[in-house]
Order: structure tokens, then sequence, then C-alpha cells
């Protein structure tokens, strides 16, 4: 791929081979950070799985780097004022379900009480596709609306490793302190090491790399213990 004269200029600040500390390696990226916006740090960790395993949970980062979330949450009758006191942004069932079938998407996080499920499951296509269905393995199905929303809106973020092994989370943006965004990207890596497989062979965690939205990516050193 042909990278344009800011991106390669980038590279020469540093040793594309070589690994570096964690804060070393945050404090380059904000240093190679070059688009007139306000970056947002990627992290990119490479973990060591056979076919059939998988890794995917949640994670409530320490430091919080986006506005608040719109938090959409199906549910019966009985449950609508615990979630609106909790702080949803729309608060339904059946009308709800309707709605997004007909086109509308204003929400950024959907949570929703197992009664409602199979219901909601007719939105499988729909909500699926952008990673809004609400799953068990995430907290967002739960009669504990109260607690899980107070998690969303403290920063509770999903991960899941792709198809090649790696897990891919932005951890922060350029503008934040160094310290806040390395507590944020130790706060995925204790989480991913959580769910390593009981039957998981050999280092789990293979590589770790950060990066700008734009910029180059930098290695950091780790161990795996």
């Amino acid at each position: 791929m042909k990278r344009g004269k800011k991106y390669r200029e980038s590279q020469k600040k540093y040793d594309r081979g070589s690994s570096y500390d964690l804060q070393p390696a945050l404090d380059l990226i904000k240093s190679m950070a070059y688009a007139k916006f306000d970056e947002t740090v990627d992290l990119s960790v490479k973990v060591n799985l056979k076919k059939s395993q998988s890794v995917r949970d949640t994670v409530v980062l320490p430091h919080q780097f986006r506005g608040e979330k719109r938090v959409l949450v199906f549910c019966k009758a009985e449950k609508e004022k615990e979630a609106q006191d909790a702080g949803a942004a729309y608060v339904g069932a059946e009308d709800l379900i309707e709605k997004i079938k007909g086109g509308w998407m204003d929400f950024d996080v959907a949570v929703a009480t197992p009664d409602m499920m199979k219901d909601v499951g007719k939105l499988g296509m729909v909500l699926g596709r952008r990673g809004l269905m609400p799953n068990p393995k995430t907290g967002t199905v739960t009669f504990d609306l109260k607690g899980a929303l107070a998690e969303l809106k403290r920063g509770r973020v999903e991960f899941r490793a792709d198809k090649t092994g790696v897990v891919h989370l932005a951890v922060g943006k350029v503008s934040m302190e160094t310290g806040k965004v390395a507590e944020n990207v130790r706060a995925v890596i204790t989480e991913i090491k959580r769910k390593k497989p009981a039957d998981a062979k050999g280092e789990f965690i293979q590589t770790i790399s950060v990066a700008s939205t734009m910029g180059p990516g930098v290695w950091v050193a780790y161990k795996d213990e």
C-alpha cells in the first residue's frame, strides 16, 4: 500500500523493527500523529487461539474518552422505570422493535431483559451486522438494568478476537495524558488474559501494538506470564 508523505515522515522517527515499553510506545505514536483532528489511539493484541477457541468479553476502561453513549433498553412495562432512572435514552418493547425495523438506528448500544430476547431476536440481521445485538456474554442481556447501564456509562466496551486471533480496540485519544492511555491498555490486556481458554497452549499473548488513527503502528514490549 502506497503511503502519504506525512505517514512516511512519521516512520523516520522510530525503528520499525524494535519493541518499546508501553509508555514510550504511546509517546511515540502521539508524536507521530499528524491529522488535524484528535486521533484515536488503537490497541491490537494478537492471541494464540485454535479455530475452536474464542476470546470475547467486556472491560470497563479506567479513563473515558468518548461522549456518553445513547443506550436503548428493550424491556417490559414493569422494568421501564428502572431503565429510565438508570439513564437509558430510549426504553420500550414492541414499539422500539417496529421503529428499528423501519430503519431508525439513533442509539449507540442496546440492552435487553432476557424475557425480551425472543422478540429482539427478530432484529438479528439489523442489529447483528452493526454489532448492536444484546448478548449475555457482554452483559447486555440482563434483568439488572441499573447495574448494566451504570457500567456502560462508566465506559464499558466490548472486545473480541477476529478470525486471525487479533483483538482490536480503541483505548484513548492522542490528546489524553499518556499515563491514562497506558492504564486503559493495561486494563484491556488484563481482561484478555483473564479470558484465556483453559486448553490454550503456549504463549497466549503473542504481540501487542499501538497506533493512532492515521499514523504507523509501534510494537509494545511484552512478555506473557
